[in-house]
């Protein structure tokens, strides 16, 4: 990365006024916004853009303070600065974990979600009726089929919160760190308070094979009965799909990938 947005060298340089000159900037892949990594010999350090297209419930700010209220934790990076559009983040040393050691390490992630979910509430709710009418408005091409399905859950109303805890709501291999001192999980832009059975359920949509054994390791250390957290999840799967595949139509909008736009058909196809 050359040229680095001098919004972004301003504000390293103004938190550390020496890492800026000798300071080498890497941008870095992922989809909802710009990511850059920021090496010098006083600093690493992530810097995470406010992405250029609206995003419904991305907001560095909040972001920014979420870290904040979690920064004794150890469940993520420690916030350094924010100044719109940058947020400043602690670099994660460690190896980002493949599809196959996520279920490796089944025990250790519901270790590091317990923990999170043990923290006091944030202050920010998720809310998945506003944000899914608001995928709806920001989408162009759409789906009478759809459209009832959204209309059927408003209509129904969500579920209310089996229990009411700090949520991730992006937890997959890509977003966790083997670091020196544990797992780490990083991508905090859709974290909220909301129900804990609604996390374990967006889990399992990615890790859905080995379902029975996170309900049972989750019921387990949350002292929570087993029965009553699957019938939960399964409250919430329906409000789960439409907001994936939702997300997945936006942004394959938004960045004409084939990659997401198959993702997006794949999705519809599901529901």
């Amino acid at each position: 990365m050359h040229n680095p947005d001098p919004q972004l060298q301003l504000l390293i340089q103004q938190q550390w006024p020496t890492a800026q000159a000798a300071g080498h900037f890497f941008a870095l892949p992922g989809l909802s916004g710009q990511s850059v990594h920021v090496q010098s010999e006083s600093a690493e350090l992530l810097a995470r853009r406010a992405p250029p297209q609206p995003i419904p419930f991305v907001d560095r700010q909040r972001e920014y303070r979420v870290l904040r209220q979690l920064r004794h934790a150890d469940v993520g990076p420690q916030p350094l600065a924010w100044r719109d559009p940058w947020l400043l983040q602690s670099w994660l040393p460690g190896d980002v974990l493949s599809n196959a050691q996520f279920n490796q390490h089944r025990e250790d992630v519901l270790v590091l979600l317990q923990r999170l979910h043990q923290q006091p509430l944030t202050g920010y709710r998720l809310r998945l009726a506003p944000l899914l009418q608001r995928y709806w408005q920001l989408c162009q091409q759409r789906h009478w089929r759809w459209q009832r399905r959204l209309q059927r859950l408003l209509q129904q109303g969500e579920p209310h919160p089996l229990r009411l805890a700090p949520l991730h709501m992006d937890v997959h291999a890509g977003n966790l760190i083997a670091t020196p001192a544990g797992l780490r999980l990083i991508d905090w832009e859709y974290a909220a308070d909301g129900d804990v059975a609604l996390e374990l359920a967006a889990v399992c949509a990615v890790d859905g094979d080995t379902r029975t054994a996170w309900i049972a390791g989750y019921a387990e250390r949350a002292h929570l009965d087993e029965h009553q957290l699957a019938r939960q999840m399964q409250c919430w799967q329906p409000w789960l799909h439409l907001l994936m595949a939702s997300w997945y139509q936006l942004r394959a909008e938004q960045s004409h990938d084939e990659t997401l736009q198959q993702l997006a058909q794949a999705s519809w196809q599901d529901l």
